[in-house]
């Protein structure tokens, strides 16, 4: 006994592109979910430097030195920070001490970040940008900085 099969037509073009358009989603569903299925929630930057000032400093732009005196100003930036940060951006200049100024620390952030968190900085990607602030250039992948990210995104709106 001999099996048939039925002749099998090709597809109309509306329908090719249907399966295109189907199998493309499914791909983009399948990345989504290989990424850990989640889009981090993004804020404007001055809603995200608010959080971080009242983390650092509870908004007192004169607060005192943290880490033993090596953090200073509203932002509590170490020397390291700034140094980074001064090397992306010469027209930081040479002071340190500035960084006790909230503008020029904010200057100084954002070259930080434009540096070691650029994309994060630019879709205002708080999470990043508060676990880089805490921890440095690896700071976004170290379990150690989860703590001072739940503090910064209790002060985001």
């Amino acid at each position: 006994m001999k099996l048939r099969l039925p002749r099998l037509r090709p597809l109309p073009r509306r329908a090719r592109k249907l399966v295109a358009a189907c199998l493309a989603c499914c791909l983009l569903a399948a990345l989504w979910l290989a990424s850990g299925g989640e889009r981090r929630q993004t804020w404007p930057r001055g809603d995200i430097l608010s959080a971080l000032r009242w983390v650092e400093s509870h908004h007192n732009d004169n607060v005192r030195d943290g880490d033993g005196g090596k953090a200073i100003g509203p932002y509590q930036i170490h020397l390291v920070y700034w140094q980074d940060a001064q090397r992306a951006e010469a027209a930081l200049g040479n002071d340190y001490q500035r960084c006790r100024d909230r503008a020029y620390a904010e200057a100084v952030i954002a070259a930080y970040m434009q540096k070691w968190a650029a994309a994060a900085w630019a879709t205002g990607d708080a999470e990043t940008i508060a676990r880089v602030h805490n921890g440095g250039p690896l700071g976004a992948s170290r379990d150690s900085t989860l703590p001072y990210w739940q503090r910064v995104r209790a002060q985001l709106p």
